[in-house]
C-alpha cells in the first residue's frame, strides 16, 4: 500500500510540474516580445545573406512591436554564429538567421560546435536562391551542354571556383559533376569574392555561384551565365535555361535560408516568430526588394521548416561522401 501511495504522489508531482512548466511557457508566450530581439547573421555586413536577414528583420520587427537586430558574427562559413546560438538562452530574444550551412557543417567540418537536428528549434524556411553555372567570357561555350562537351573532350583540364570546401558551391558543382560523369578541377577560395575575380581573371573556367552574387559581372559582361539551378527560370534573366531543361532533368540545388532559435525555445513563441516570419514575407515590399536579388520567397510552417532541414541533412550528406569534401 505504501509503494502505492508512493506512485501516485510522484506521478501527481509529475504532473504538476509539467503544468507549471506549460503554464509558464504560456505565460511567457503571451508577454513575448517584451524587448529588442538579437538576428545572428553569420556572415559580414552588406553580403547576399545579410541583406536579406536585415530586410526581413524590419519587417518582423514592425509584426511584432520590439526592433530585431542584425548582429553579424561572421567565420567559419557560418559556424560561429551558429555556434553561438547554442549557448543563448531558449527564450526567443536570441535567433539565428541560418543558410544551408546549417545542414552540410556538420558533414564537412569534424567539429563544428552544433548539431542542427538537436541544437536547435525550426521557427521558419524564409528564402532561397539558386544557383548559376557561370564561365568567363574566354570560355568558347555559349549554353550548358557545349561546357559539357568541353570538359568531356579533355578530363581534369579544366578548373572550378568555389567559395570554399563543402561550401554549397563547391558541392553543386562536385554534384552536377558524378551526375554528368566529368571530371575538372576544384580550387577553394577563401570567399566568393576573391573566387570570382580569379573567374573573371581566367584562372579558373567556370563555377556554380548564387545568383545574387553573380548578377553584376553577368550584366556587365564580365562572367556568361549558361544555366541556373532553380526549378523555373528567373525573370531577371530569362534567356537563361535551367539545369534541368538542358542537362539533368528534376535537377534542383538552392542556397535556403530560414530562422532557428536555440532548442527548448517554449512552442508558443516559436508560434509568433514563424507569424512574423510569413507575415513579413508576404509582405509586396518585401517580396520586391528580394525578387530583386533573384532571391525565391519561401515561408510555411514550423513543420514544414523542420521536415525540410533534415531531408536536406540527408541530403548534402551524401554529396559530401561523394565528393570527398571534408575539412579535418
Amino acid at each position: 500500500m505504501k509503494q502505492l501511495i508512493g506512485i501516485l504522489r510522484a506521478t501527481l508531482l509529475c504532473g504538476a510540474a509539467a503544468l507549471a512548466v506549460s503554464s509558464n511557457a504560456v505565460a511567457q508566450a503571451n508577454t513575448w516580445p517584451s524587448k529588442p530581439i538579437r538576428l545572428l547573421v553569420g556572415f559580414a555586413p552588406g553580403g547576399p545573406t545579410d541583406n536579406v536577414a536585415r530586410i526581413l528583420a524590419e519587417k518582423m520587427g514592425s509584426e511584432l512591436g520590439q526592433p530585431v537586430i542584425v548582429e553579424n558574427k561572421a567565420g567559419a562559413a557560418g559556424n560561429i554564429a551558429a555556434t553561438a546560438l547554442t549557448q543563448a538562452p531558449a527564450d526567443g530574444y536570441t535567433l539565428l538567421y541560418n543558410t544551408s550551412s546549417i545542414v552540410i557543417a556538420p558533414w564537412v567540418y569534424q567539429s563544428p560546435g552544433f548539431d542542427p537536428l538537436k541544437d536547435f528549434a525550426p521557427a521558419g524556411l524564409t528564402a532561397a536562391v539558386p544557383l548559376v553555372l557561370a564561365v568567363n567570357m574566354q570560355v568558347p561555350a555559349q549554353s550548358p551542354k557545349a561546357l559539357v562537351e568541353m570538359i568531356q573532350a579533355a578530363p581534369g583540364k579544366y578548373n572550378y571556383a568555389s567559395s570554399g570546401v563543402g561550401a554549397i558551391e563547391h558541392l553543386t558543382a562536385a554534384q552536377l559533376l558524378s551526375m554528368l560523369d566529368l571530371k575538372a578541377t576544384h580550387v577553394a577560395y577563401k570567399g566568393t569574392a576573391p573566387a570570382q575575380v580569379d573567374l573573371i581573371a581566367g584562372a579558373t573556367q567556370f563555377t556554380t555561384t548564387t545568383l545574387n552574387t553573380v548578377i553584376s559581372p553577368v550584366q556587365a559582361g564580365k562572367l556568361r551565365a549558361l544555366a541556373i539551378t532553380s526549378k523555373e527560370r528567373w525573370s531577371g534573366m530569362p534567356d537563361v535555361p535551367t539545369v534541368a531543361e538542358t542537362l539533368i532533368p528534376g535537377f534542383e540545388s538552392l542556397a535556403w535560408q530560414g530562422i532557428v532559435a536555440p532548442a527548448g525555445t517554449p512552442e508558443p513563441v516559436l508560434a509568433k516568430i514563424n507569424t512574423a516570419i510569413n507575415n513579413a514575407l508576404a509582405s509586396p515590399e518585401v517580396r520586391q526588394k528580394l525578387d530583386q536579388q533573384g532571391t525565391i520567397v519561401l515561408g510555411g510552417s514550423i513543420e514544414k521548416y523542420r521536415a525540410y532541414i533534415k531531408s536536406e541533412y540527408d541530403r548534402w550528406g551524401k554529396v559530401v561522401e561523394q565528393a570527398g569534401a571534408r575539412i579535418e
